[in-house]
């Protein structure tokens, strides 16, 4: 059981570690996409796909190279699901219906990893470690490489090439995702998480009862979906489960997991554009929204209204007992402002301001600190917004990292970030409409409205948690959900990677007296406000009544 003071403890720990890396690990990453040495292993990739990996590509032939690998792996992905009954180490499980095979294909390809299924029941070894632990890294390493390229972008003047995304895409796994996540799973392994691929075991239980316990490559799939952001998770109570999360040490592991990526990717951007300190500002902007939503939903669930709640230090239903309030809220508020999406406590049995916060932390556009990748391409974007409105306050042309931001610049990221709230405004009121959506819930009120809300949310923005009392297994919400999740995805990648194309092909705009200065606390400032602003006029009215109705009535 948490309290407040070992809650600050263990917040002041996690800030340190990530401070910590920050800086080693950014440069790492830097120096990982500007090498132009390729190690064997990745040669002898990159000659069975036949790419050249010393190509470079304009944005066009980037794009290409992304679809094209993520549509073989959603194909693949499905394929596997729909036969895994006869493949090896199927446990006995039947193949997968068809819409929830497109459902999880499109989910883990889209590093949403949103799982109507229960992972111990459902999946086999086989699809869990070939099929989903494959996307696992591989979808991570697409969203690291189209940042990258937005970061070239800024980084090079008067040419259209942003590298080579299979270059790019092999890197990122060989290099980064791969050595953290063996690091990551040893560590887990030496901490009590399971790592077999035995037989289902039966067990007897202390009422005289049996169970069957599936077991599993248990502590790897953790290791890369804790750091690729994926979520998700073997077992349908997700790290939760002590098999996937023993105690304490390993919660606060997986959460230093999930945010080192994000978090040090800003100096990554600042170290390949040649100043770190423009990577200084946008990790600020970052971690001031991230701790924020820490500190109000750890106060909110401690100080729940109730006698039972106070006498047992906070709201404790739908959650962990060696977790606590604290450790449970750190951990919700990290994943749904990372595209996690994993859990280590129950998101519907939060309070309803609570859950508002964790709703409102996604709603932003997964920026703060945002999914591996994503996270970062996500906030550049909101950085041109923040210039092109401080431009127009003073009458100046906008201009960000000595380039000017006309108007093919501004439409793109305008339709960059105007994608998720389409998608998930028009999903959320298609699904209250339909007798296909109301018969899928299981509450009613602001809540039942919260969890449908909350759904389409965690599709649009590839985050994958969920509001649990909502029945969406059904066929509706499978396919409704997962077109939400492959639009979300790449609809944005697709204005993200122009963006990049016409930046590159910008010469330098000199700095003047008039150049808004973009590496001090004031932007920093500025593009929180226009981050908070711009969510907060879009997702208001839906806000109001779900999680805003919900938390005032309580």
């Amino acid at each position: 059981m948490s309290s407040p003071v070992t809650d600050v403890l263990q917040l002041s720990v996690l800030v340190a570690a990530l401070a910590l890396v920050h800086g080693p690990f950014g440069d790492y990453m830097a120096a990982v996409y500007a090498s132009k040495r390729h190690l064997r292993a990745e040669r002898w990739i990159y000659r069975a796909i036949g790419a050249d990996p010393d190509a470079e590509m304009r944005w066009p032939a980037y794009l290409r190279g992304v679809l094209a690998f993520s549509l073989a792996g959603v194909l693949a992905l499905y394929l596997l699901q729909r036969v895994q009954n006869h493949l090896p180490l199927s446990l006995g499980f039947a193949p997968i219906p068809p819409d929830q095979a497109f459902n999880t294909a499109v989910s883990f390809v889209s590093n949403t990893n949103w799982q109507s299924y229960s992972g111990e029941s459902a999946m086999s070894y086989t699809t869990q470690t070939a099929g989903l632990a494959v996307q696992n890294f591989v979808s991570v390493a697409v969203g690291m490489a189209v940042a990258i390229a937005l970061v070239r972008g800024f980084a090079r003047f008067r040419t259209g090439e942003l590298g080579n995304f299979w270059a790019d895409l092999v890197r990122g796994v060989v290099r980064i995702l791969l050595p953290v996540s063996v690091l990551a799973a040893i560590v887990l392994v030496a901490l009590g998480a399971v790592q077999n691929l035995s037989d289902i075991q039966q067990v007897h239980t202390l009422s005289g009862g049996t169970q069957h316990i599936t077991g599993g490559a248990i502590a790897s799939q953790e290791a890369i979906k804790d750091v690729g952001t994926n979520g998700g998770g073997p077992y349908n109570a997700n790290s939760a489960h002590p098999f996937e999360n023993p105690d304490a040490i390993s919660n606060l592991l997986e959460i230093f997991l999930l945010l080192v990526i994000p978090f040090s990717l800003p100096r990554t951007f600042g170290k390949m554009t040649g100043s770190v300190k423009q990577g200084y500002a946008i990790v600020a902007a970052m971690a001031a929204i991230w701790l924020a939503g820490v500190v109000a939903v750890t106060i909110v669930e401690h100080q729940a209204p109730g006698t039972a709640s106070q006498l047992a230090g906070g709201s404790m239903e739908g959650k962990e007992q060696r977790f606590g309030v604290g450790p449970s809220s750190l951990f919700a508020v990290s994943t749904t402002m990372t595209s996690t999406g994993s859990v280590n406590s129950s998101l519907d049995s939060f309070q309803g301001l609570s859950g508002g916060v964790l709703l409102f932390g996604m709603l932003l556009g997964e920026i703060a600190p945002g999914g591996v990748g994503s996270g970062l391409y996500g906030m550049l974007i909101m950085a041109l917004i923040a210039v092109f409105v401080a431009g127009l306050m003073v009458g100046r042309t906008p201009e960000y990292l000595g380039k000017k931001l006309g108007a093919r610049e501004m439409k793109l990221a305008a339709c960059s970030i105007l994608v998720t709230p389409a998608l998930v405004l028009a999903g959320t009121a298609l699904a209250m409409a339909l007798p296909d959506g109301e018969d899928a819930m299981t509450n009613t009120g602001p809540h039942g409205f919260s969890e449908v809300l909350y759904a389409y949310a965690s599709a649009g923005n590839n985050n994958g948690s969920a509001f649990a009392g909502l029945g969406a297994t059904t066929e509706f919400f499978n396919t409704t959900l997962g077109l939400c999740m492959l639009l979300g995805r790449f609809l944005p990648m697709v204005f993200v990677l122009a963006l990049a194309g016409s930046l590159a092909e910008q010469q330098r705009v000199p700095v003047t007296a008039g150049t808004l200065r973009t590496h001090r606390p004031l932007f920093s400032a500025l593009l929180v406000a226009v981050v908070v602003i711009v969510a907060g006029l879009t997702f208001f009215p839906a806000l109001s009544l779900g999680p805003l109705a919900e938390g005032l009535a309580a």
